[in-house]
């Protein structure tokens, strides 16, 4: 039986991992650590193991072989280092770190650890993301020149962050606000499918005044292969599709605002296929980012995602919000 420590349920998402591992048949919560000790306590008596202050106590446990990080993104860093100094394999909430130095620190200490280590980002997942993924790869599109993404809801509109959640509005400890946390969904795809950035232009602003934090966002990215990606995050929006598109010389593909995707290419008429279709056949799901480490560390299989990834996120979105703050084209 796989034993794992929960480092810190600051971040929303805690409660849900933590459930996928009480789930799981070969894996249990040993204990867990929280700097707030309201927190912790109510944590560790929903789900009935014991809580520490003192995290080098929780993870020099013998029972102990991997913890799962979502304290506050300011903390990451450390947080990490302490469980690396243990040899703990490691599940971190998005974002990996708030800056590019502190990244690149994180793979080298990942690396000399030899550990398994996954970074939660399940938009990779999901069979629409490998459906367009596969479409580029495929060459369908032929030369990309452009990607649009937008991803948008109403938590700054309609106040959801207080008590527990209040740090996600503070600057300090969340990086940055709709862009940095919600924006982080799209900004690591665009990535994933672009390749690396070579310069970016941006508006980050607050448009609310709900939160002292940016609610409102659009980015403009050059890559290095000269497509264009263009990013729309927003707290401050109610209604209206959440569009994936890309565009090439030889084709289209993108989701269809009515559910599915949609692909056009040149390259598929000698298929007989000519004109906009709909996708009627999917790749199937990859396992949840959560399912893929468990599986790692208990039977050394592959995951899809890694450190780099999480190294590659940190460094556009770095650039992104100093590209905004001193209203310039920021270059990598």
């Amino acid at each position: 039986m796989l034993g794992i420590c929960m480092l810190s349920f600051a971040h929303v998402h805690a409660v849900d991992y933590a459930r996928r591992i009480v789930a799981h048949p070969d894996a249990e919560i040993r204990c867990i650590w929280d700097d707030d000790p309201v927190r912790g306590q109510e944590a560790a008596e929903r789900f009935g193991v014991p809580w520490t202050a003192d995290i080098d106590a929780a993870l020099s446990r013998p029972d102990v072989d991997a913890a799962v990080v979502n304290s506050t993104t300011k903390d990451h860093p450390w947080v990490y280092k302490a469980a690396l100094d243990h040899k703990k394999h490691l599940y971190t909430e998005k974002a990996l770190t708030l800056a590019l130095a502190d990244a690149e620190a994180v793979v080298a200490a990942v690396k000399r650890a030899g550990v398994k280590f996954m970074i939660s980002l399940p938009q990779r997942t999901s069979p629409e993301t490998l459906f367009m993924k596969q479409a580029l790869d495929a060459g369908w599109l032929g030369q990309v020149t452009l990607m649009r993404a937008r991803i948008a809801h109403s938590g700054g509109l309609d106040r959801w962050f207080k008590g527990g959640s209040a740090w996600f509005a503070d600057a300090d400890l969340a990086g940055g606000g709709a862009m940095f946390d919600l924006g982080c969904h799209i900004v690591d795809v665009m990535r994933w499918f672009m390749g690396p950035p070579k310069s970016v232009v941006a508006k980050i602003n607050n448009l609310t005044d709900n939160y002292p934090i940016d609610d409102n966002s659009a980015v403009v990215v050059e890559f290095a292969s000269g497509a264009l990606g263009v990013l729309e995050c927003s707290w401050a929006q109610r209604r209206g599709p959440r569009p994936w598109e890309i565009y090439g010389t030889e084709g289209y593909v993108g989701k269809d605002p009515f559910g599915g995707l949609i692909v056009e290419s040149t390259q598929l008429d000698p298929e007989g296929v000519q004109g906009l279709i709909r996708v009627g056949k999917l790749p199937p799901a990859e396992p949840h980012p959560m399912d893929q480490w468990l599986s790692a560390i208990l039977h050394d299989t592959p995951m899809t995602i890694t450190v780099e990834d999480g190294r590659n996120l940190t460094e556009l979105m770095e650039g992104m919000y100093i590209a905004s703050r001193e209203g310039r084209e920021y270059r990598f």
